[in-house]
């Protein structure tokens, strides 16, 4: 008699894929485990591919600027990185995941990275690389540090893309902001000599280290993340937060007004 086969959290995922485009933007509905599970042994090792975790401010960016969507649409993951995303879509009936790129990014480093590992780091300041080898000794980091608004600096942008690309490593975290980090990943997913699976996360890392603190779970949990990262950062985060609110109350009557005409 032969044996049963146990179908994994990847092969459930292949079956069972299915894209969704809410508010303009792509999102795969798995959870966190699946989504560890697909980057732990991607099937073709060969190929760079990457994740992105759009929240509010990418989708009200890309609402404005479409031609941002290829950075987003061509990601082989896309996780929904938003309590308000998901809930909006829970009142449409569609289940959205969160899985925030902090959180992905921490039970990478906890249960996938293994000593030896090689892996690249695109970083906003020095500082954060140095914190990340304090951490994580035993893992060889190769790092970049690009220089302030490399979005629109082509050659800043490139040296970023060629430095990945140079040598193999087994993950890639691209941590510069939205949309610069997307558009490297885009990048690196048009290149032959580009390997691995990178990671478009933002301020993960300065959270993995400590360097900025996160909200407490019990925050996390009833959705109230955003007003501490507000608390944390007035200056840079109240404009970003408050000029939201409109564009995605749009986006959401225009969501449903779109699947009303679908339905009729």
């Amino acid at each position: 008699m032969s044996a049963v086969e146990i179908p994994t959290a990847r092969s459930a995922y292949v079956a069972g894929h299915n894209r969704h485009y809410f508010l303009g933007a792509p999102f795969d509905p798995i959870p966190q485990d699946v989504a560890v599970d697909l980057v732990a042994a991607p099937e073709d090792q060969s190929k760079f591919r990457y994740v992105v975790t759009p929240n509010v401010d990418h989708v009200v960016r890309l609402s404005s600027n479409r031609m941002l969507a290829q950075y987003y649409d061509d990601a082989w993951i896309s996780l929904c990185d938003s309590r308000p995303i998901a809930a909006l879509a829970h009142a449409v009936s569609l289940d959205l995941p969160l899985v925030t790129g902090s959180d992905l990014t921490a039970r990478i480093f906890k249960t996938v990275v293994k000593d030896g590992d090689v892996v690249t780091l695109i970083a906003a300041d020095p500082s954060i690389v140095h914190d990340m080898e304090l951490a994580y000794p035993k893992v060889h980091f190769r790092s970049h540090v690009p220089p302030k608004g490399v979005m629109n600096d082509p050659t800043a942008l490139q040296a970023c893309v060629d430095f990945v690309a140079a040598e193999p490593a087994r993950f890639v975290f691209i941590a510069i902001g939205s949309p610069q980090s997307e558009k490297i990943a885009h990048a690196l997913a048009q290149r032959t000599d580009a390997s691995g699976v990178g990671f478009c996360v933002g301020a993960s890392l300065e959270f993995l280290v400590g360097t900025r603190k996160r909200a407490p779970l019990w925050m996390r949990q009833t959705g109230l993340e955003w007003a501490h990262r507000l608390a944390s950062d007035p200056k840079r985060l109240w404009r970003r937060y408050v000029f939201a609110v409109a564009p995605l109350t749009q986006l959401f009557v225009k969501e449903l007004f779109s699947r009303q005409q679908r339905r009729a």
